[in-house]
């Protein structure tokens, strides 16, 4: 039985309480391994290891922190099938996906290890003679990392690899149901050469590590994905202890089908957004806001297509939509169903788990969705798509915008005109043109509005905001005591 340990200044060890807990693969229902369930003993250990290393590794020059980055990306790119396959297995994802979600680790590696050259500052004239004004960055110390299982290495590179070129230790706390794709990424880090004790993976609950995580006094800041049900906890209890968040909790996407838009294109991201890892996505296309005139065709063209999904393990390179994660997933998505036909939607196509092995469940598409229904607002977080009527872009945008949430949305539209007003008002921190509401790139801000995070971003420049500080420095060579504001009066 395969053990996944934590890694600790430089070793890979068991708990401190000698517990473990199944990693079932959610294809068959195999069991796969054992994983660590630590305690706050480990985190210390791990806080303490952490700290003595980012002592040393803030004085490195950040091009040289860039060059293990650069280490990290070749390696992921040498070991992309194997991690690949390793990740389809727990997750269950098709195989396509998890190889894509391994290259944006890849991308973001060779990114990050960019930004060792580009952590620019400001220089501003000072108000005074002979005195020079500058800010730069400087790192918050040790990044408490805790990430999903949905996306177990793309959401860990956003995180520990700009934390790491800007100086910062890190303490990575995984899903539990995804611990062998965490150390994968950890044996990259140390096959690079990285410093022991830079990088430490503590596996464990949420409610004893991600919460010890939280109260740790040695851990400058938690960036977390996951629930917003989690994250509020987290950012109201971080928030009492001074602590910096970067919190990225769920959205509760719309692409927007106008009644000039390409149908076969539009039906091809919805199919995408919508059933592209079982929905199981923060981006995923959980409503549909087509224009009343194209309802019918749209519709028509959907259900045909959702029909002609082959499902399955992921690991066969037919299959298009895989398993969800865990019966509790499978309970809840089904939940929702239930509720949508109490609320009156009309159920258009599947709506049921299917038998055997495995946890799967069948792509669902909802039609005559009200704005204000439960499938309309909350997240699912499974393969479920509620189609919305309205009656023009305005309308549109109105329902669009009616949720908690505020991750991503997409609008398909041959008029320009439509397109540009769209970018302006959709109020999500993420728009698509022609394109479905998945498949961001990793140069450009990952986040959102409203409930869906708390500010900051992952992804692009700006995720270099959530690992530093900024410090303002005053060079006075004027040779006499100058006392700013006071001596320009």
């Amino acid at each position: 039985m395969e053990k996944y340990l934590n890694y600790i200044d430089g070793e890979w060890c068991e708990p401190s309480t000698g517990k473990f807990a199944p990693v079932v693969n959610p294809a068959n229902g195999k069991t796969l391994g054992e994983v660590a369930q630590s305690a706050e003993p480990d985190l210390d250990r791990a806080v303490q290891a952490a700290k003595s290393a980012q002592s040393v590794w803030r004085l490195v020059p950040a091009p040289e922190r860039a060059n293990y980055l650069y280490k990290v990306g070749e390696l992921l790119k040498q070991r992309k099938e194997q991690i690949a396959r390793t990740l389809t297995s727990e997750m269950g994802k098709v195989i396509d996906e998890a190889r894509g979600e391994v290259q944006e680790a890849i991308d973001m590696a060779f990114y990050m290890a960019g930004e060792g050259r580009r952590q620019f500052g400001d220089t501003v004239p000072s108000e005074l003679q002979n005195k020079f004004a500058m800010s730069i960055r400087v790192p918050v110390g040790i990044a408490g990392l805790i990430t999903p299982w949905n996306f177990p290495i793309a959401i860990a590179s956003w995180k520990s690899l700009p934390a790491l070129v800007t100086g910062n230790a890190v303490i990575w706390k995984p899903a539990t149901e995804t611990p062998a794709t965490a150390c994968a990424f950890v044996k990259i880090y140390e096959e690079a050469g990285l410093p022991k004790g830079l990088v430490n993976l503590v596996h464990g609950s949420g409610s004893v590590i991600g919460e010890a995580m939280v109260e740790h006094p040695g851990i400058g800041l938690i960036s977390f994905t996951g629930s917003n049900e989690v994250g509020r906890k987290i950012n109201e209890r971080a928030g009492g202890l001074l602590k910096r968040t970067s919190l990225e909790m769920g959205g509760k996407n719309a692409v927007i089908v106008m009644d000039d838009a390409d149908l076969d294109l539009a039906v091809d991201g919805i199919l995408w957004g919508a059933f592209g890892t079982s929905g199981q996505r923060c981006t995923a296309t959980s409503r549909v806001i087509v224009h009343k005139k194209i309802k019918d065709a749209l519709e028509e063209k959907l259900i045909r297509r959702t029909a002609e999904l082959k499902i399955g393990d992921g690991l066969d390179e037919t299959v298009a939509v895989g398993p969800v994660i865990n019966t509790e997933a499978l309970n809840r998505i089904h939940q929702y169903v239930e509720t949508g036909k109490k609320e009156g939607a009309r159920l258009l196509t599947g709506g049921r788990i299917l038998p055997g092995k495995g946890y799967y469940y069948a792509p669902t598409v909802f039609t005559d969705v009200s704005p204000e229904m439960v499938i309309a607002q909350e997240e699912i977080f499974g393969p479920v798509v509620s189609i919305i009527p309205v009656a023009s872009l305005e309308e549109a945008i109105v329902v669009n915008n009616s949720v908690t949430f505020g991750l991503s949305s997409g609008i398909f539209t041959k008029d320009v005109n439509k397109a540009f007003q769209a970018m302006r008002d959709l109020d999500t921190g993420i728009v698509y043109i022609n394109a479905g509401t998945t498949g961001a790139e990793i140069h450009l801000p990952f986040g959102g509005t409203k409930g869906t995070g708390n500010g900051h971003r992952d992804s692009g420049p700006a995720a270099l905001d959530v690992y530093t500080e900024w410090k303002a420095v005053y060079v006075d060579f004027s040779g006499k005591l100058q006392r700013a504001q006071i001596d320009n009066n």
